[in-house]
């Protein structure tokens, strides 16, 4: 189910019997058509041991269910809106930038060490990201949020992509991600450059970078 672009700030998804799609609660802006509104008590998909996982790993966010016959549009907060189509490869984001996505991806949430070992867990720290993230993998479309504009840069063999780790939104693709630190004697006087700690992407796929350092 694709998403249209209205303005950089909202989207529209067009229903049709038998599609469904989840959103951030609260994200609904306007709606033309029949469109049913539900809580979703499981944040998603995968069931209740998927629910139950996804709340231990605090990557749970109140979703609701959009089920019906017609278009509906949404937004939230005045946040900047990326819309990200996967074609059966794997989009990885925290669970409070999803804006909504199509109801047949497979959600799920991925231990940050599992990519980049201990490395992959100091990120989860030092981005204030957590030690978990949310998978979605499939073929369809996500929306997500970011302070600003958002560019997505490739990542191809031998051509690694290092993002701040506060500017970072989402990536896709087979990347493998870590840490990586740049602190100097400069740093530890209070002469340092503020750019620390990059994210190293590499592999293949893209990286979504927003044009801001702020937490949403």
């Amino acid at each position: 189910m694709p998403f249209r672009e209205i303005n950089s700030k909202m989207v529209e998804a067009t229903l049709a019997p038998g599609q469904k799609l989840f959103s951030q609660r609260g994200a609904m802006l306007a709606y033309r058509g029949e469109v049913s509104f539900t809580p979703n008590i499981q944040g998603g998909q995968g069931g209740v041991a998927s629910m139950i996982g996804r709340r231990v790993a605090g990557e749970s966010t109140p979703l609701m269910t959009v089920e019906g016959s017609g278009t509906v549009m949404f937004g939230h907060g005045g946040h900047h809106i990326e819309v990200i189509n996967l074609a059966g490869d794997t989009l990885y984001v925290e669970a409070d930038r999803l804006l909504a996505f199509d109801g047949t991806l497979q959600q799920g949430t991925m231990f940050m060490g599992s990519q980049g070992g201990v490395m992959g867990m100091v990120r989860g720290q030092v981005t204030g990201q957590g030690l978990f993230t949310t998978t979605l993998k499939g073929h369809g479309a996500v929306a997500v949020m970011a302070h600003g504009g958002v560019i997505e840069l490739p990542i191809t063999p031998g051509r690694d992509v290092h993002v701040d780790p506060q500017a970072y939104v989402a990536h896709h693709g087979e990347v493998r991600n870590k840490l990586s630190t740049a602190v100097g004697w400069r740093d530890m006087v209070g002469r340092g450059s503020g750019e620390a700690f990059q994210l190293e992407l590499s592999g293949s796929g893209a990286v979504y970078v927003q044009a801001s350092e702020e937490k949403l």
